[in-house]
């Protein structure tokens, strides 16, 4: 039996962000901004593209630091954009047609050779939430246990309704595109810490992937810290999403963790049905019905998102996390998710030019 962790986690999110030119294409220009950030810009990074580029909060222990951390991420990368000449939008795939360029790291130009179309049209933008665990030992519990609940949090990040100038009918097509890569989506239970390493071993053993990080499980250990980094959301298209997000997140892993320490049974969900219920997720977001992880059946989104907050409500509650999370939510099912609103901009305007730009605009909201 685990031992009982009584403080409070630590949480961070890592943001991948879109930047377009003043017409709403991507547009190619992260070197040059990272090239002349300034320290007031925050930390920002290269993703895979250079259309894109990465923010990320520093670790903390409450909700209403990371949300003005989020915030603080997004005004320090749309100023070193803005010093270029290009806009920063939170939007999980270009609503406008687009050719990537690969960013010129030796790495990313070996997995575009290697990858081939999958990599040519990797410009999608995810939000990672890291989560503080006491050792690998409880991260494997964590990460055996939260598979059922991991659609959830897609749809509730859901926004990426179009792809290469397409409405595609998802309302996280990301999602289709990020299942592409060899090693995405969920996984088997690995019960041990060993269990858990030796597959990533074997993974990258079989050639088929370059290193370690392109081991793109939903929820994996990061390599970096010590977390389960839980990575199926959409970025948010605005920051207050991706607080809920993050809240939820912890309070997840929170939950599952206190049910392995009292020695809880694993659920027994296959990969199969995972899978399922992710494409389900990303199908109809907060529009449809999902699969209710505690049936396996369909049930309405609204019903399932609040199955999700009761399953963790105990641990909301120990963060002070609850009425944040409730307010947060419920702005949510008022303005509508990501994608819902992008394609109220479509129908405004009838130029996914101008819905790229209306995303620039609320990129601060």
């Amino acid at each position: 039996m685990l031992p009982v962790v009584t403080s409070l986690r630590s949480f961070g999110v890592e943001e991948e962000l879109l930047l377009v030119a003043e017409d709403g294409s991507p547009f190619a220009r992260a070197q040059a901004v990272l090239d002349n950030a300034e320290e007031a810009d925050g930390p920002l990074e290269n993703e895979f593209m250079e259309e894109q580029l990465e923010t990320a909060t520093p670790p903390t222990h409450s909700l209403t630091e990371l949300a003005d951390a989020l915030r603080a991420g997004r005004r320090g990368a749309q100023d070193a954009a803005e010093r270029q000449g290009a806009r920063v939008a939170a939007l999980a795939t270009s609503p406008v047609e687009f050719t990537g360029t690969t960013v010129g790291k030796l790495r990313y130009l070996r997995a575009r050779e290697q990858f081939g179309l999958t990599a040519r049209e990797q410009l999608t933008s995810g939000c990672h939430v890291h989560v503080s665990v006491s050792d690998d030992a409880e991260g494997v519990e964590i990460i055996d246990r939260i598979g059922p609940w991991l659609a959830p949090l897609l749809a509730i990040s859901v926004n990426s309704p179009f792809w290469q100038g397409q409405d595609t009918g998802y309302h996280s097509f990301r999602s289709q595109v990020w299942a592409r890569w060899p090693t995405a989506g969920p996984t088997r239970a690995f019960r041990t810490p060993e269990a858990y390493h030796d597959a990533v071993k074997a993974l990258v053993a079989t050639g088929t992937i370059l290193d370690e990080n392109m081991v793109y499980f939903d929820a994996r250990l990061s390599a970096r810290y010590p977390t389960v980094e839980i990575r199926v959301a959409d970025v948010c298209l605005d920051s207050s999403t991706a607080a809920l997000l993050a809240a939820l997140a912890r309070g997840l892993v929170e939950t599952v963790a206190r049910e392995a320490a009292q020695g809880a049974p694993l659920p027994e969900v296959p990969p199969e049905i995972l899978r399922t219920a992710h494409w389900r997720a990303g199908r109809s977001g907060l529009d449809g019905d999902l699969l209710d992880p505690r049936t396996g059946r369909p049930a309405g989104a609204h019903d399932v998102v609040g199955a999700l907050v009761a399953y963790v409500r105990e641990a909301l509650v120990d963060a002070g996390d609850l009425d944040a999370v409730t307010e947060l939510l419920g702005r949510l099912w008022s303005a509508g998710s990501g994608a819902a609103r992008q394609r109220a901009w479509a129908a405004d305007s009838g130029d996914l030019g101008a819905v790229a730009l209306r995303a620039a605009d609320a990129f601060l909201s």
